[in-house]
C-alpha cells in the first residue's frame, strides 16, 4: 500500500487536478490489470507517462478497487492544491547565476515583503546602510500607515559590534520606524549580536535571507534566501519578534 501512496502522492504534485479528475475518471472505467496500457495515454508528457506507469505498476500490487483508487486520486489532489495555496516559498538569490536555476533577486523579495504590508513590519538586519530603494519603499509604507519595527545591532561605543551607527542612520533615513536593539544579553548570549536578517509583512509573508540592508548585499554579494507567502512560518517569526520586544529581550533605542 505504501508504494501505491507514494505514487498517488508524486502524481498529484506532478499534474493539475484537472488532469487527476481525467485520471480518476479513467480508473473508474479500468481494471488493476489493464492500467498500465489504459492510463499512461491521459497525460501529456513523457515525465507524467512515467509516473502514471508506477502507478499503475503499484495499483497491481494490492486489492484496491477502481472507485477506492479514483477516489484516493482526487482527495490527495485537493489536499495538495489546497496546501499548496496555504504556503508558498520561492528561492531567492544575489549573486552570480547560471541558466539552469531562476530565483527572484534578494531586493526584489525584500521590496516585495515591504510594499504588501498593509498593518505590520518587522525587519532585523546586523547591519543595515543607505539602500535607497528600501528606504523609499519603507517611508511609502509608514505613508499608508503600516507600524514599521526594525531590530539592528548597535554600534560599539553603545555596547554592540559594529564601527558605525547602523540605527541612527535608520533613524535620520526612516524617522518613522520604531528601532529597537538587543542590548542586555544574559547568559549563554552574553556577546551574541543580532545576526537574524529577516523581513515579516502582516504576519502572513515572510523574507528570510542571508543579505544585511546594504547596497553590496542587494546587488553584489553572494546571498541566498527564502520567500514565504501564507503558512504558518511568517506567523510565528512575526510573534516570536514581537514576544522579544513585549519581554523586553529588546529594548527600544
Amino acid at each position: 500500500m505504501d508504494e501505491l501512496l507514494d505514487a498517488i502522492a508524486a502524481l498529484v504534485s506532478l499534474v493539475s487536478p484537472e488532469k487527476v479528475q481525467a485520471i480518476a475518471a479513467r480508473v473508474r472505467r479500468t481494471s488493476a490489470s489493464k492500467a498500465a496500457t489504459a492510463l499512461p495515454s491521459v497525460v501529456g508528457t513523457p515525465l507524467a507517462s512515467t509516473v502514471v506507469e508506477q502507478l499503475a505498476a503499484a495499483w497491481q500490487n494490492t486489492k484496491v478497487g477502481s472507485d477506492e483508487l479514483a477516489s484516493m486520486l482526487i482527495a490527495a489532489s485537493h489536499v495538495y492544491a489546497k496546501a499548496a495555496s496555504e504556503q508558498s516559498t520561492e528561492l531567492v538569490w544575489t549573486g552570480p547565476t547560471t541558466p539552469f536555476v531562476s530565483a527572484r533577486r534578494t531586493e526584489q523579495a525584500l521590496l516585495q515583503v515591504i510594499n504588501s504590508a498593509e498593518q505590520s513590519l518587522f525587519i532585523t538586519s546586523f547591519v543595515a546602510y543607505d539602500v535607497s530603494t528600501i528606504v523609499k519603499a519603507l517611508n511609502a509604507a509608514n505613508d499608508r500607515g503600516v507600524t514599521i519595527s526594525m531590530l539592528l545591532e548597535l554600534f560599539q561605543d553603545h555596547g554592540g559590534s559594529i564601527t558605525f551607527d547602523a540605527i541612527g542612520k535608520m533613524r535620520t533615513l526612516v524617522p518613522a520606524a520604531n528601532l529597537y536593539a538587543w542590548r542586555d544579553k544574559a547568559d549563554p548570549f552574553s556577546d551574541g549580536r543580532v545576526h537574524a536578517k529577516v523581513a515579516v509583512a502582516d504576519g502572513r509573508m515572510c523574507f528570510i535571507t542571508s543579505a544585511n540592508l546594504t547596497g553590496h548585499a542587494m546587488e553584489k554579494n553572494m546571498e541566498a534566501g527564502v520567500l514565504i507567502s501564507g503558512g504558518r512560518i511568517a506567523k510565528l517569526l512575526d510573534e516570536h519578534l514581537r514576544s522579544l520586544v513585549d519581554t523586553k529581550i529588546v529594548s527600544v533605542v
